[in-house]
């Protein structure tokens, strides 16, 4: 039989690699025979930087996995450890004939990969990988002079023309394979991982099906309109879906494919091409992470000078606890802890309130996500952060800053999603909240008593960030 080891592809429609190991039609060769065993291992140093939303959703993703594996006549393995010995002794136990994965595209996941496949070879087990997780390939949409972009734009171009792969099929009767001790699935505390705060979506394919569906029977037409509105929840949610593999990118695509067909008007089929390009979002930054693995840790654009970052705690963890008397970061940074997500409008705000209004570096920004998020995935977190702080590919140039309060009169005029997660603003009117930093202490405290002040003014804070640029552009900041 095949071993096809399962990582952030939790799921059997649309699965690359399991379709190669199952011997699905129109699927990729693979070496061995089938039938195919799904194994998913868990992997303590992947899980050393993993946080309790993160560990809850996998699980619940590999239990709908192993149980759509037994609605397909098979079941799924489970195992704990470093996977350079166990995929060896898992393939050496069942008789392996062939190993497939589907490609990591991080530079710890491409160290693993590649340690896996030299065990393999070690063994004499023939292995093979496949593209599966983006449409396009790193190294396949490039400049003229064959280099990888770093403006968005340039690769959109290419991005939206480029043919897009259909759906592989999900394997058919027959071609799973039982083992014999398929293993228990473990709990968060037996992975040592407490329950999260935050309430955790569902997972499996089934769940993502449904909200793609219903997020393409209707919000996708207003999408352009409506996307960075919070209060409207005009978006699509599949972010987690897609960084644990629950559902395909192929799959989502036809499923676009069809709701721009569908359209009905102009303007909705524009806003359907304007959600798909997050696809290609998505995937740029994907392609920035696989040739400079280096930027999870370090600016990608170079200045002359080191940045002066403020990096002060207790207003980084004001910050952290929704506590900055800024209304739309706080609901920002409270519907993080309460839903293990963020709005992606707000996550720019919260991002560029760090960076630019507290000065601090972004990778403590970066780090608390990764603990929060559910949907954390390391190159397009990455990349947002390092957008926000101007220190990344087709950065945010310095010099424009968010104003927190303009942001959220524009954005959320109503202070609808500002009271859905600061209720000590639930009485006081939208006006009174978007100009919270310009009353009085005496009307703050008659208002909110309970809400706390702005931590920092506003103006003075810009000055300061654009005086701290300049000065690692090797700048006089005092110069016009």
């Amino acid at each position: 039989m095949r071993l096809h080891w399962h990582r952030s592809d939790l799921r059997l429609v649309d699965n690359r690699g399991l379709a190669a190991a199952a011997g699905a039609e129109g699927a990729d060769p693979a070496p061995g025979d089938g039938p195919a065993l799904g194994l998913f291992v868990f992997d303590d140093a992947v899980l050393d930087h993993a946080s309790p939303p993160r560990v809850a959703y996998m699980l619940d993703a590999v239990d709908s996995l192993r149980e759509s594996y037994r609605d397909h006549g098979g079941d799924l393995l489970l195992r704990r450890g470093d996977p350079t010995s166990v995929l060896p002794a898992v393939a050496d136990a069942h008789d392996a004939t062939g190993v497939v994965w589907n490609r990591a595209y991080s530079g710890l996941g491409r160290e693993r990969d590649d340690a896996v496949r030299a065990a393999l070879d070690d063994a004499g087990v023939p292995v093979a990988a496949y593209h599966d997780a983006l449409h396009h390939e790193p190294g396949s949409i490039t400049t003229n002079a064959g280099e990888p972009y770093s403006v968005y734009s340039y690769f959109w171009k290419k991005w939206r023309d480029r043919e897009k792969a259909d759906p592989y099929p999900a394997p058919g009767t027959g071609a799973l394979a039982t083992p014999d001790d398929p293993g228990d699935l473990p709990t968060a505390a037996d992975l040592g991982f407490d329950s999260p705060e935050a309430d955790v979506p569902a997972a499996g394919h089934a769940a993502a099906r449904e909200r793609l569906d219903e997020f393409l029977a209707g919000d996708v037409y207003d999408y352009a309109d409506r996307r960075d509105y919070p209060a409207d929840r005009c978006t699509s949610r599949l972010s987690v879906h897609l960084r644990w593999g629950t559902i395909g990118v192929r799959e989502v695509s036809a499923a676009i494919r069809e709701a721009k067909a569908d359209a009905p008007s102009e303007d909705a089929r524009e806003s359907v091409e304007e959600f798909r390009g997050e696809l290609a979002w998505r995937e740029f930054y994907h392609h920035v992470l696989n040739f400079n693995p280096e930027v999870v840790t370090e600016n990608y654009k170079e200045y002359e000078e080191e940045i002066e970052w403020r990096d002060d705690p207790d207003e980084i963890a004001a910050w952290k606890a929704g506590e900055t008397g800024y209304p739309i970061v706080d609901a920002g940074m409270r519907q993080l802890k309460q839903e293990a997500y963020m709005h992606n409008r707000v996550r720019m705000i919260v991002a560029s309130f760090l960076t630019k209004d507290l000065c601090c570096d972004w990778r403590h920004g970066y780090a608390h996500f990764r603990e929060r998020l559910v949907d954390h995935n390391t190159a397009n977190d990455n990349g947002g952060w390092q957008w926000a702080a101007s220190t990344g590919t087709d950065a945010q140039p310095y010099f424009r800053i968010f104003n927190p309060m303009t942001q959220g009169e524009r954005y959320d005029p109503a202070a609808e999603y500002i009271k859905r997660y600061v209720p000590e603003l639930e009485g006081v009117n939208a006006d009174d909240i978007h100009s919270w930093h310009e009353l009085g202490l005496s009307e703050r405290n008659r208002l909110a008593p309970d809400y706390p002040h702005p931590i920092v003014d506003h103006g003075d804070r810009r000055e300061e960030a654009l005086a701290m640029f300049k000065r690692a552009r090797g700048e006089d900041p005092e110069a016009d």
